[in-house]
Parts: structure tokens; C-alpha cells; sequence
């Protein structure tokens, strides 16, 4: 059983905040974000292909990856790593291609848990709510769930 992921998106603020616990260290955890290698291997939906296509994950470094579906669907996103503190903090910004002009600025905090486990507090701010429901409601919270799952199989 894997922990449970909490997605708030406060009504008439353009702002979500993702909360999620993994049974694994801080550095495990950071390292899936860090490393593209494994980092492909559970962000997005279950059952879409995944290719990265930049991942440098340093200050300034750009990312683009595109999820595929089985019709053949392509999702891309981009975006920029402007911060990034090992085991700490990553700021990014993050844009889905598909709904183009509404950047979102990311940060994730990685925390030390008892039991040698790890929280991590995800929090996306939009230009607009508008852009911040979209992103909601073409299926986020689908993504962000099941890659979560995906990375606690990874962390075991």
C-alpha cells in the first residue's frame, strides 16, 4: 500500500500544494527527481510512454519530456531548474504544451521523516486560476497520483 497524496487547490487562488510521505531516505527520494534516468521511469499517468528528451537538473538547466498515451496522444512540458539544493529544495518553472502561457512556479522540499522516510511539499503558483483549473482539469491529479505510486515500487 503506498501513502496517500494530498492535492489542495484552493478555491479563487491560482495555487496548488501537493503533500506526499515515502517510505525511503531523503536522498533516495531526491535522487528519483534528480537522476532523468529514474526520473522516467515514474513521472506521469500509468500506461503512457515517457522520453526525455533535456533533463539538466542544475540551476538554469532546461527539462522537456513528453508523455505518450496508447492512442498515440503526445503530452509535452517544459520548463527551467532555477534552484536546486541537494536533498532540500528544487525551484522550477513548469509548462504543459498543451496549455500554452500559463508557466507555473514550482518549489518542492524534501524533509526528513522519523523511520528514515521523507515528505516532500510540492507547491505550484499560476498567473491566472484559470490556468491553475486547467492544469486540474486535464487530469494533474491523475498524473501526480499514480507517478507517485510508481515511485514508491521504485524506492523499494
Amino acid at each position: 500500500m503506498t501513502n496517500p497524496t494530498t492535492i489542495t487547490a484552493p478555491e479563487g487562488l491560482p495555487f496548488i500544494e501537493i503533500v506526499r510521505e515515502f517510505d525511503a531516505p531523503v536522498a533516495a527520494v531526491y535522487n528519483a527527481w534528480a537522476d532523468p534516468s529514474l526520473a522516467a521511469k515514474w513521472l506521469g499517468p500509468d500506461g503512457y510512454g515517457m522520453e526525455i528528451e533535456t533533463y539538466d537538473f542544475v540551476p538554469g538547466g532546461s527539462w522537456r519530456y513528453l508523455n505518450t498515451d496508447q492512442e498515440g496522444n503526445v503530452y509535452a512540458f517544459h520548463g527551467v531548474f532555477h534552484t536546486v539544493e541537494p536533498g532540500e529544495l528544487v525551484i522550477q518553472t513548469f509548462e504543459w504544451e498543451g496549455l500554452p502561457h500559463h508557466v507555473s512556479l514550482e518549489s518542492l522540499r524534501f524533509e526528513p521523516l522519523p523511520g528514515d522516510r521523507t515528505r516532500t511539499t510540492a507547491w505550484s503558483t499560476f498567473p491566472s486560476v484559470e490556468g491553475r483549473d486547467g492544469m486540474i482539469a486535464n487530469g494533474m491529479e491523475h498524473g501526480v497520483v499514480e507517478g507517485y505510486a510508481r515511485l514508491d515500487g521504485l524506492l523499494t
